[in-house]
């Protein structure tokens, strides 16, 4: 009895790591031929930067202010000719899309350039929206490495056809990166979950072509 419920767990734990594993390595694989340096990168019409966590008093922290400072380079180096701000404002004190506004803004982006989805709640809305609301259908995405390929899939899934930028400019603490890999294997099953299966509706709203 002993034997059969020891082999019956570690059946169920292959599973379960394997259910894991797939959806990352499937993400994996898709953004590898998509991801670029700035440099390198193919142009195109609009940069897509996702939101990421505040400070207490309102503004982007250092997660975020990374990707605000890629896309800024995107944009000086004549790679894009509009930014695509999309993050969290469920809340009045937490508006990630003016976060992202204000440090760009800072960086001295032109107002006019810049475009705020402050719906982008998570991954999987903003891709949505980006083509259902903005009318996207080509764009650079711009976040970290960890999460870059689940947002290039989720965007290509959407067809907004994407390549992506590292945004990677700091040096982040080795437990915070371990977090966020290990987040991502949830993440990345979610992923393949909502497109394949569950396929929620994100919070929508009239068209808002982006025009250059």
């Amino acid at each position: 009895m002993l034997k059969k419920t020891i082999i019956f767990l570690w059946r169920l734990a292959l599973i379960f790591i394997l259910g894991l594993l797939l959806p990352k390595l499937v993400v994996l694989i898709f953004a590898w031929p998509r991801t670029f340096s700035v440099e390198d990168v193919p142009p195109a019409r609009v940069a897509i930067v996702f939101g990421a966590g505040l400070l207490r008093d309102g503004s982007a922290g250092a997660v975020l202010r990374d990707r605000v400072e890629t896309a800024v380079k995107l944009y000086q180096q004549g790679k894009v000719g509009k930014l695509l701000m999309s993050g969290d404002h469920r809340f009045i004190e937490y508006n990630e899309p003016e976060a992202m506004r204000q440090y760009a803004l800072d960086l001295g982006l032109p107002d006019e350039d810049i475009v705020l989805d402050y719906a982008g709640r998570r991954t999987y809305d903003t891709c949505y929206r980006a083509k259902a609301i903005f009318q996207v259908d080509t764009a650079i995405l711009v976040t970290q490495a960890f999460h870059l390929p689940r947002a290039l899939f989720l965007c290509n899934w959407f067809e907004v056809e994407s390549s992506g930028v590292e945004a990677d400019n700091k040096y982040f603490r080795k437990v915070s990166r371990l977090y966020w890999s290990t987040r991502e294997l949830f993440a990345s099953f979610q992923a393949l979950w909502d497109v394949m299966v569950a396929k929620p509706l994100p919070v929508l709203g009239e068209v808002e072509p982006i025009i250059e």
